[in-house]
């Protein structure tokens, strides 16, 4: 019975370890990488080149305007980057147990990176629209915005006055831009650092470096489109007469093809490559301290 006892709180760290460390180090890499985050969304929005924003929201509302929104972010990462990190780790155990032990192909951590995408943003969905709410306040006018004070004053106040589901208005854009992302940034993170393991030899630190650098572009690559096309229908408010501008994802993305061609899918590419590359990077490389500091303590 003694043992028992003992095992059982082992096994319940083994199944929520994948998840609590995959927040945690999500967590830690929004605290850096918020600024240019919020650079980012005032570029989509068309208030100019990154440095005529950050010159901006300099001299309009200080440095304290870079952390706009930083509780929503970190509520974020704490639903979001828990489920699909802690989803991923879980598929690629049951995908690699299900072939007998070897290394998975590369379509089949594809397949478990879009599933785990799916899987975080729907659980992170309301926290993701809180923040870019909250990133987008002080573009609109006086009179529009809606002064949030933190992730749940917004989460409270789009409930009450929206209704408990518009938390996930913008959910479709969402799932598909988080299966694209988590497509690019787990798949090719593990199949990179396979390789530089095992075919170039590399030490740990340079694998862990390295494919964290490969993962942050095919992350950034593979998203940007669906990220416009999110951050729009997400900032959307009605005209005078009630109609918003865009009946959904699909018809935000053919008007977005006709004004503006393809291109205008990757407006702020070298913003967003500069913020999702390193918050990618440094998400696996906390991952990995983590996971090595628990190891030193026996957890």
């Amino acid at each position: 019975m003694a043992e028992e006892k003992k095992v059982a709180p082992i096994g319940v760290w083994t199944a929520v370890k994948p998840f609590v460390n995959g927040g945690a180090s999500g967590m830690l890499a929004t605290c850096v990488i918020q600024p240019i985050d919020m650079i980012k969304v005032r570029i989509q929005l068309g208030q100019g080149s990154a440095v005529s924003v950050t010159k901006n929201m300099l001299k309009n509302d200080g440095i304290g305007a870079f952390y706009k929104g930083l509780s929503a972010g970190l509520l974020r990462q704490a639903t979001y980057t828990t489920a699909r990190l802690g989803s991923f780790k879980m598929l690629t155990a049951k995908a690699i147990e299900a072939n007998d032990g070897k290394p998975l192909p590369l379509y089949q951590k594809a397949l478990c990176g879009l599933t785990a995408g799916a899987i975080g943003a729907c659980v992170g969905s309301p926290a993701d629209l809180a923040l870019i709410r909250m990133q987008a306040d002080n573009t609109l006018p006086l009179a529009q915005r809606r002064n949030y004070t933190n992730a749940f004053h917004a989460l409270y106040r789009i409930s009450a006055d929206e209704g408990v589901l518009a938390l996930w208005k913008g959910c479709g854009p969402t799932v598909v831009r988080a299966m694209a992302l988590n497509m690019g940034m787990l798949a090719s993170y593990d199949q990179s650092a396979e390789y530089m393991r095992d075919n170039l030899g590399l030490g740990e630190t340079s694998t862990v470096v390295g494919a964290s650098a490969v993962s942050g572009l095919c992350a950034a690559a593979c998203s940007l489109p669906f990220d416009f096309v999110k951050t729009q229908i997400q900032k959307m408010q009605p005209d005078a007469q009630g109609k918003f501008p865009y009946t959904g994802s699909l018809d935000c993305a053919m008007q977005t093809l006709k004004s503006g061609g393809p291109l205008k899918f990757y407006t702020g590419f070298p913003v967003y490559c500069v913020r999702i590359a390193p918050h990618v990077m440094m998400t696996w490389i906390f991952l990995n301290q983590i996971t090595k500091f628990q190891k030193t303590i026996g957890l």
